[in-house]
């Protein structure tokens, strides 16, 4: 790279000093589409406010409205709406429980239902502490176990079998299964959702698929479903497994994507290994034939005998 000889320091300076300008760029560009809207909505409260103390103000005062309007928010926040026919909203049946851990062991958290109880938040604290690393040792092992059958070997099968280039092939196989993972879990369950969720659009069903795999998990979508006992609790089975299966394919598709050459170059360039050379092929003795194959994503002279890196 022309930018090589750069010191380590300044690496790290230039880095951080894109990251916040992203920061910057990101809540400046959130001011300028969010503003209008919230003023707006404020506007709107207000007004419907007024109308409902002018229209009830013989049996309506303003401190009964305002207690009233806390309570309602007040259990909003825990998940209990104060909307129609509440009690078939139940949020700790069996079902609505087992979406809610999952949500909390991959750290999605829609934050939609959280415990009431001193003993539930005691419970929940605990019960993350043991099973988030867990999840993460569980999604380790499954990576490490699938690479090769996802990643490594199909890009090998397309070099040996037509004789493409290594490089070229990672390529286009990343991209494929880059757009696999959109198609099959973003854009297909987001038709799903908008056909399902009476009230979604569906950039509205897109927006919460990508939030909910990408485990930001704002919160201010989550299904509801049909209010059937049988299909409302098939329903939360059947988003519990989408949640955990689609977060499986997102980690390989991005693990699959870390491990291409330019991007390896790219991160090496803000953060270049310490290590001696000895040190490096004491490394690449230990790795798995498969995985050094396409660790680097490098020409490779044979398939049964990895030498050494190419040019980057």
């Amino acid at each position: 790279m022309e930018l090589a000889g750069v010191p380590r320091p300044w690496r790290y300076g230039l880095l951080l000093g894109a990251y916040v300008l992203f920061l910057l760029l990101g809540a400046g560009v959130l001011v300028a589409l969010e503003g209008a809207p919230e003023e707006a909505l404020r506007r709107e409260l207000r007004a419907a406010r007024a109308r409902l103390l002018q229209e009830h103000r013989a049996c309506l005062s303003a401190p009964q409205l305002e207690r009233l309007l806390e309570r309602v928010v007040a259990a909003g926040s825990y998940g209990v709406s104060g909307l129609g026919n509440v009690s078939g909203d139940e949020n700790w049946e069996f079902t609505s429980a087992l979406f809610f851990t999952a949500s909390v062991l991959t750290t999605t958290g829609y934050g939609h239902t959280v415990p009431l109880s001193d003993g539930g938040k005691i419970f929940c604290v605990l019960y993350s502490l043991l099973g988030i690393p867990m999840t993460l040792l569980l999604l380790g092992c499954l990576l490490q176990h699938l690479l090769p059958f996802v990643s490594y070997r199909p890009v090998w099968y397309i070099h040996r079998r037509w004789g493409f280039p290594l490089v070229r092939v990672a390529l286009a196989h990343a991209a494929g299964l880059g757009l696999a993972t959109l198609g099959l879990f973003i854009l297909i369950p987001a038709v799903c959702f908008w056909a399902l969720e009476s009230n979604w659009n569906f950039l509205e069903s897109v927006y919460f698929c990508f939030i909910s795999l990408s485990t930001i998990g704002l919160g201010d979508y989550v299904p509801k479903g049909s209010s059937q006992p049988p299909l409302h609790e098939l329903y939360e089975l059947s988003i519990t497994c989408y949640l955990l299966v689609g977060l499986l394919a997102m980690l390989l598709t991005l693990e699959t994507a870390y491990r291409l050459q330019e991007v390896r170059a790219f991160i090496h360039f803000f953060a270049p290994a310490r290590n001696s050379p000895r040190e490096d092929d004491d490394h690449v003795e230990i790795l798995p034939r498969d995985q050094f194959a396409l660790a680097t994503v490098s020409t490779i002279s044979s398939p049964d005998k990895p030498t050494e890196r190419g040019p980057t």
